[in-house]
């Protein structure tokens, strides 16, 4: 069931939640070509103020520090942009960068790899017309940016990597966890197969450069964490895809993306399909035909939604999230996806229009859902319930956001560890909430006095303005 086309991995000795099974640099990364002039290539942070290099000036870094530690895999890059005119697409520098990294290292495994580039599976064979024709306009482009002092390679061969780059490459999120900013090969990760529940996450590293001595830097990586407890021998599985889609839906997505067919144990005994497509029940249970009507309605919405976040009309989004929890409310259960979505959606834009007290109300029902059909130990719940505190926090509800931004920490202590930077957000928010619990618990008059007065003085923080991406998946799919 694996993309990398291999037995899959197994565990060597016993694992508990939140424990690391192995840590895994990128054999070749590259930031998306949006996205090129505010992301640093190294490390893969979103910064204010970036340092261009000064030859191509394509490639921005942090500080000297990412830009010599950059240089290795830049250097080619680095003349052949020069020599190009300009840089080509993102498939393109990836294909590029693991071919320079052959030509310095050879074909074989690379050091603490366990398959080589080789061996990982490509599914050419299985690409409909139009990835066919995808495949041939990207091998054109190589072979145009490909300078021609380098090591040549053949026509089959710069097919298989975009093969591989197409079903293998992993999404890379910035320091924040809150966009997709890039895109990496890890050999080793592509030996993990997929399971709808699994038992491990994946976790992407920005690794930290701050401290004042090297010795204690750290390199951007993927960190395969266990999300319950692992026996030796027990296979180690990932999710390519977001739970929160019906049983079919995601066989759908694993088969047209990856290739397969999911024979996993929730897919084959349809497990929270149920919850997931719940009706109201009791005495004023829907027909079948005004279930059918909602959901068709709920699906036209989403449609609309998507166009006026593309414009930016969040108020517009607001109104169409308003409309269609009215027609939703009567009929659907508490976790109904499409329910959920809309509630979603909805905290999401009114927490960024400061809208705070409906935002929560939402935000605290998304959770509630989220709650009965994800994993407990799952990375997106961990990160929902954390923006569900937040929300809270703004609003006023100091006791449930409190209690919330406890519950995002429990998470995401698992799933992404004490030391990745959300965590270590999430620790500060959990100190200040908790201060301001007690303070609120011994005197209420008191404390929203002094919160009205901390929020005159200092610039409320804004939430950040809602993406038009859904949160960033495992791999990356080219569109």
């Amino acid at each position: 069931m694996t993309k990398g086309g291999m037995e899959g991995l197994k565990a060597q000795k016993e694992f508990l939640p939140g424990d690391v099974i192995f840590a895994e640099p990128a054999y070749a990364a590259v930031v998306f070509d949006s996205l090129t002039h505010v992301i640093c290539h190294t490390c893969f942070k979103r910064q204010e103020r970036l340092h261009r290099c000064g030859q191509c000036k394509f490639a921005y870094y942090c500080d000297r520090t990412c830009q010599r530690a950059a240089w290795l895999n830049h250097k080619n890059e680095c003349s052949a942009i020069k020599r190009h005119g300009k840089a080509p697409t993102e498939n393109i520098r990836l294909a590029a960068r693991i071919m320079w990294k052959m030509e310095r290292e050879g074909s074989g495994l690379s050091e603490g790899c366990l398959v080589s580039i080789d061996d990982l599976q490509n599914h050419v064979e299985n690409f409909g017309e139009e990835e066919k024709k995808d495949l041939r306009v990207d091998v054109e482009s190589f072979l145009e940016f490909w300078p021609p002092q380098s090591q040549q390679f053949g026509m089959q061969y710069i097919s298989h990597i975009f093969g591989v780059i197409n079903c293998n490459a992993f999404t890379l999120s910035d320091q924040r966890g809150l966009q997709a900013v890039g895109v990496g090969i890890f050999p080793n990760l592509c030996q993990a197969n997929h399971d709808c529940w699994p038992n491990c996450t994946v976790i992407f590293n920005n690794g930290n450069h701050e401290a004042v001595r090297s010795m204690f830097h750290t390199q951007m990586r993927i960190e395969l964490r266990a999300l319950s407890k692992i026996s030796p021998g027990d296979e180690l599985t990932v999710s390519y895809v977001d739970f929160l889609n019906v049983s079919e839906e995601r066989r759908r997505q694993l088969k047209k993306q990856y290739y397969f067919d999911c024979t996993c144990e929730h897919c084959k005994k349809q497990i929270k399909d149920d919850l997931m497509l719940a009706v109201k029940e009791g005495d004023n249970k829907p027909s079948a035909e005004t279930v059918k009507e909602v959901i068709q309605f709920s699906k036209d919405t989403l449609e609309k939604i998507n166009k006026a976040r593309l414009e930016g009309v969040y108020h517009e989004v607001v109104k169409l999230c308003r409309d269609c929890l009215k027609k939703q409310e009567p009929v659907l259960g508490d976790t109904n996806l499409y329910l959920l979505r809309i509630l979603s959606i909805a905290s999401e834009v009114l927490s960024y229009l400061q809208m705070f007290e409906e935002a929560a109300d939402y935000a605290k029902r998304m959770v509630d859902g989220y709650m009965k059909i994800y994993h407990p130990n799952n990375a997106q719940l961990g990160m929902a319930v954390m923006r569900a505190g937040v929300t809270h926090w703004h609003a006023g509800l100091i006791e449930a956001g409190h209690g919330m931004i406890c519950k995002a920490y429990a998470i995401l202590l698992i799933t992404h560890g004490p030391s990745h930077p959300i965590t270590k957000d999430l620790e500060v928010m959990r100190v200040q909430t908790e201060m301001e619990l007690r303070m609120f618990q011994q005197n209420e008059f008191m404390y929203y006095k002094m919160r009205e007065a901390a929020l005159k003085n200092q610039k409320i923080q804004v939430m950040p303005e809602p993406s038009n991406e859904t949160a960033p998946s495992l791999f990356h799919k080219k569109e």
